[in-house]
């Protein structure tokens, strides 16, 4: 049981802790029903609210959506235009961005080897220079092969 001051007041039965409680002309709020034995404030309920519904709203405001952003490469993409999209995502995973490189292949390109066309997009894999981890693939696409990156810590 915690006080309307912040003070322990200790483990007390429920009838006694709604006693106190109206004693103060305030109200009893389970805190945490989970642990044993369960916490209860004695405190108002709308301040209560007010002050959740706060922490919910800067909770929110601070958190940071994670897009996922896509690049596009060719089986015969020049070096220099491997280089300029790999700076690309060196920016996106600066701003905190997973990035899905997809190697379109067309025609007959899609049935070549597998680890060739793995090796083609691991070029621009090692290009970038933000630190960075495969979250998914390489693997087949319905155009394609991709890969899925972001950053690591």
């Amino acid at each position: 049981m915690i006080g309307n001051d912040g003070g322990n007041l200790g483990v007390l039965t429920t009838s006694e802790a709604i006693k106190i409680a109206r004693e103060q002309e305030l109200d009893l709020i389970e805190i945490s029903p989970t642990t044993n034995p369960p916490i209860a404030k004695i405190m108002d309920l709308g301040k209560y609210l007010y002050q959740q519904k706060k922490k919910q709203k800067e909770s929110a405001k601070n958190a940071k959506e994670v897009e996922l952003k896509s690049i596009q490469i060719g089986i015969g993409t020049s070096s220099h235009d491997l280089e300029m999209k790999a700076k690309r995502i060196d920016d996106f995973l600066k701003d905190g961005n997973r990035v899905r490189v997809e190697m379109r292949l067309k025609g007959r390109t899609k049935y070549l080897e597998k680890g060739f066309l793995e090796e083609r997009l691991s070029r621009i894999l090692h290009l970038i220079s933000e630190k960075h981890k495969v979250a998914d693939g390489p693997k087949k696409s319905p155009r394609g092969i991709m890969a899925i990156i972001e950053k690591t810590s």
